[in-house]
C-alpha cells in the first residue's frame, strides 16, 4: 500500500436509525464511531463519530458517521454541513425508512451533490430480498443527485461485497473535487475537550480556508482570542490543515467551560458574528405548509442551532418547492460564512421544512419598500457571486463607496489576501483605489461621477472667483459630500495623478485655470472695448479681437468668459462681440427710430450691413428688448 496522503474532502454517512451506519464504517475503517458509553448502552449513534477511510492507493478521506434517530436531527446536520460526498446507508431488512427520506432531503439542501448507497445487514434476510430493496432505493432516489449512482449490497459481518464497496468509494473519491484551501479559517467546533498537560482541544471539519500552527484565532461568536499550539489530523501531527479535513486543535488561551458547540475557530480579524443573513431560501416539496413571513424556525447552521425568524422580502409565503430570496433574523448571534448551507425546521413540531445558503452574511432587516428592493437586488447580485472576486465588485458598487477595512470584513478575506483581489479588479478597470491615510473602494462609475462632479464644481467656482487660485479643498470636499479630510486628499491626489485637477496650498483647480490679474484684466478689457468701439458696427468677430489683443490662449479664454459672466460681453449667431456699451448704444437707436423698426432702417441708422444688423436684432428678441411682428420689430417702451 502506498504512503498515506491526506486529501481535502469529507465523506458523511446517512441513513434511519439503527441501519448499520457505525458498523459498516468499522468495518471500512477499524474505527468504532460510538465513543459515548451511553451510545455503546442504547446501540445508537448520538454524537458525531469520525474516522479515517485509507484506500488502496494511500489517499486517506475523512468518514463522518452522523446519528439517524429523529432526535438527533441537530447532530445530522452539524455532521452533513460539512461533508462533500454522502455514503447513504439502507438496510436489507428494512428498506427505506423516515429518516432516510429526510436524510436525503436535507442532504439535498446542504448543497451535496454525489455520493452512493450501500444496502447493509444482507446477511440477515433471505436470498433475492437485497435486490428487491435495490429496486425500492432506485425508485426512491429518482430524481435527486443519487439517481444513477451505485448501489452495492453489502455485509459489515460476514465481508461480503466490501471490497466492490471499498472500490466504489475510491471511484466516489476520484470524481469529487477536493474543497479549495484558499481562504481564511473557518472552522466549526463539534467537540471541545481538555487533555491534561496540553489543555483545551477542539475538533471539526475545517469548512474554509487553512489553519498552521501559531496561527492567532479568535472564537465567535464570544470573540475570544487565542492561538493554535499543535494540530492533528486522524491523529497524525501536522504543521498545516485543510478545508474538508478533520481537524483537532490544541489551544492556547481558551479554556474548555469558554467553548461551546457552535462556536466557531476563525482566522483573527476576518470574521465577525452576526443577527440577520441575507439567504436564499428552498422549501422542501415536502414541506406540509408554507412558510410565513416572520414565522420562527430553528435554524441549524454549522453546528449551531438557533431560533430565528425568517423575512421574506416579496411575498407574504412561500409554497412547498419554491425558492425564495429571505433575511434570517437571529435570537442569538452566530458567525457564519458565504456560501454556507443551512436548514430550517419548524419550532414546533421539530420538522424539516427547507434550507438553502447563505449569500450574505452581516445584512440588516429593510424598513419600507425600497429597502426590501434593495435587498432582493443584493442577493440577486451576490448569489451568482461566489468569488471574493465577484463578491467584492457586487459590495462596493451597491455602496458606491467602501473603506478597504470594512471591505476585508463583509468579503471575509484577511487585508494581505484582499490586497490581490482589489489590485486584479483595479487592472480591469471595475473598481478604483483611493490609497493613503484611509484606504477607499470606489465602483468605477460612482468615481466616475464624483470626478465629473468635483471637475464641474471647479469650473463652476474659477468662474464666480477668477482671481482666487482655486477652490479650497474643504469646500470641494462639502460639495462632493465626501465623508472626511482624508479620503478627500486621497481622492484629490488620484485626480491630479490623472491630470484632471492641480493641487497646491490647500486648493484645486483645474489644467487650464489661469488665475486673473485684477490689473492685467482690466487694461485687457478696456483694449477689447476700445476695439469693437473702433469697430463701430461693422463687428468684429472672437477671432479678431484674440488676433487684436495678442493673449495667450487660456487668459484670452478667461477674459471672455468673465466678461460675459458679468454680462460686459455677449457672443452673438456667426461668432461676432457684442459689449455692453454697444448693447446700450443700438438700443438708443432702435428708440430713436421709433414706431415700427425694419432692418433696413437699422442698417441706414448705423451706416452697416444686413450681415452685422440681424444678429444683433435677433439677440434683441431673445431678450425681449424687441418683438417681431412680421417684417417689423416694436421696441418696448418706444413711443409708436
Amino acid at each position: 500500500m502506498s504512503a498515506d496522503r491526506e486529501i481535502s474532502l469529507v465523506l458523511g454517512t446517512a441513513g434511519h436509525i439503527d441501519h448499520g451506519k457505525t458498523t459498516l464504517i468499522a468495518a471500512l475503517t477499524g474505527v468504532d464511531c460510538d465513543r459515548l458509553m451511553e451510545e455503546k448502552k442504547r446501540g445508537i449513534t448520538i454524537e458525531l463519530g469520525f474516522a479515517p477511510l485509507r484506500l488502496e492507493d494511500g489517499r486517506v478521506v475523512s468518514v463522518i458517521d452522523v446519528p439517524g434517530h429523529e432526535r438527533f436531527i441537530r447532530q445530522m446536520v452539524a455532521g452533513a454541513s460539512g461533508i462533500d460526498a454522502v455514503l447513504l446507508i439502507v438496510s436489507a431488512d428494512e428498506s427505506v425508512m423516515p429518516q432516510t427520506r429526510e436524510h436525503l432531503a436535507i442532504l439535498e439542501l446542504l448543497g451535496v451533490r454525489d455520493g452512493l448507497v450501500a444496502i447493509t445487514k444482507t446477511d440477515r434476510v433471505e436470498p433475492g430480498m437485497a435486490d428487491l430493496v435495490r429496486e425500492d432505493v432506485q425508485e426512491f432516489v429518482r430524481g435527486s443527485f443519487l439517481e444513477g449512482k451505485p448501489v452495492v449490497p453489502v455485509s459489515a459481518v460476514t465481508g461480503e461485497n466490501l471490497e466492490t464497496l471499498k472500490r466504489e468509494l475510491a471511484a466516489l473519491v476520484d470524481r469529487v473535487r477536493p474543497r479549495a484551501r484558499k481562504g481564511a479559517l473557518f472552522l466549526p467546533i463539534d467537540r471541545a475537550f481538555p487533555i491534561s498537560g496540553f489543555g483545551t482541544v477542539v475538533t471539526g471539519t475545517a469548512y474554509r480556508g487553512t489553519a498552521r500552527t501559531g496561527d492567532e484565532v479568535e472564537i465567535f461568536p464570544s470573540g475570544r482570542e487565542g492561538r493554535i499550539r499543535s494540530l492533528q489530523v486522524h491523529g497524525r501531527s501536522v504543521d498545516e490543515a485543510f478545508a474538508g479535513q478533520r481537524v483537532a486543535a490544541n489551544l492556547s488561551g481558551i479554556a474548555v467551560d469558554e467553548l461551546a458547540r457552535g462556536d466557531v475557530v476563525c482566522r483573527k480579524g476576518v470574521y465577525s458574528p452576526t443577527r440577520c443573513f441575507d439567504a436564499l431560501l428552498r422549501i422542501l416539496p415536502s414541506a406540509s405548509e408554507p412558510l410565513k413571513h416572520w414565522q420562527r424556525v430553528r435554524l441549524c447552521i454549522g453546528t449551531s442551532d438557533v431560533l430565528a425568524r425568517v423575512s421574506l422580502l416579496r411575498k407574504r409565503a412561500v409554497a412547498p418547492g419554491e425558492e425564495e430570496p429571505v433575511q434570517l433574523v437571529l435570537e442569538e448571534p452566530v458567525v457564519c460564512t458565504a456560501e454556507q448551507r443551512f436548514i430550517i425546521r419548524f419550532y414546533s413540531p421539530l420538522i424539516t421544512i427547507g434550507g438553502g445558503r447563505v449569500v450574505f452574511p452581516y445584512s440588516h432587516k429593510p424598513r419600507g419598500a425600497a429597502a426590501r428592493a434593495a435587498a432582493v437586488a443584493r442577493i440577486g447580485a451576490l448569489g451568482s457571486a461566489a468569488a471574493a472576486d465577484d463578491r467584492l465588485r457586487c459590495l462596493v458598487e451597491e455602496a458606491g463607496m467602501m473603506e478597504t477595512p470594512r471591505a476585508a470584513l463583509l468579503v471575509q478575506e484577511a487585508p494581505s489576501d484582499l490586497a490581490a483581489v482589489v489590485a486584479r479588479l483595479v487592472k480591469a478597470g471595475t473598481l478604483v483605489e483611493l490609497k493613503g491615510e484611509r484606504p477607499i473602494l470606489l465602483s468605477s462609475s460612482h468615481f466616475a461621477s464624483l470626478e465629473a462632479k468635483a471637475v464641474s464644481e471647479l469650473k463652476d467656482y474659477q468662474k464666480a472667483f477668477p482671481s482666487e487660485s482655486g477652490m479650497p479643498l474643504d469646500e470641494l470636499m462639502r460639495r462632493l459630500t465626501l465623508p472626511d479630510a482624508r479620503v478627500l486628499r486621497s481622492f484629490a491626489a488620484l485626480l491630479a495623478e490623472r491630470g484632471r485637477i492641480v493641487t497646491g496650498d490647500n486648493k484645486a483647480r483645474t489644467p487650464d485655470f489661469v488665475v486673473r490679474s485684477e490689473g492685467a484684466f482690466r487694461r485687457n478689457s478696456e483694449a477689447l472695448a476700445a476695439f469693437c468701439r473702433a469697430r463701430g458696427w461693422q463687428l468684429a468677430t472672437l477671432e479678431e479681437v484674440r488676433s487684436e489683443l495678442r493673449m495667450e490662449p487660456n487668459a484670452f479664454t478667461q477674459l471672455i468668459q468673465s466678461l460675459k459672466n458679468t454680462r460686459e460681453l455677449v457672443l452673438l449667431e456667426g461668432g461676432y462681440v457684442l459689449t455692453s456699451e454697444m448693447e446700450n448704444a443700438m438700443l438708443d437707436i432702435l428708440r430713436g427710430i421709433g414706431g415700427n423698426v425694419t432692418l433696413a432702417a437699422v442698417r441706414d441708422a448705423t451706416n452697416s450691413s444686413r450681415k452685422f444688423i440681424l444678429p444683433v436684432l435677433e439677440y434683441f428678441d431673445s431678450k425681449g428688448y424687441t418683438r417681431r411682428v412680421g417684417d417689423v420689430r416694436v421696441v418696448k417702451g418706444a413711443v409708436k
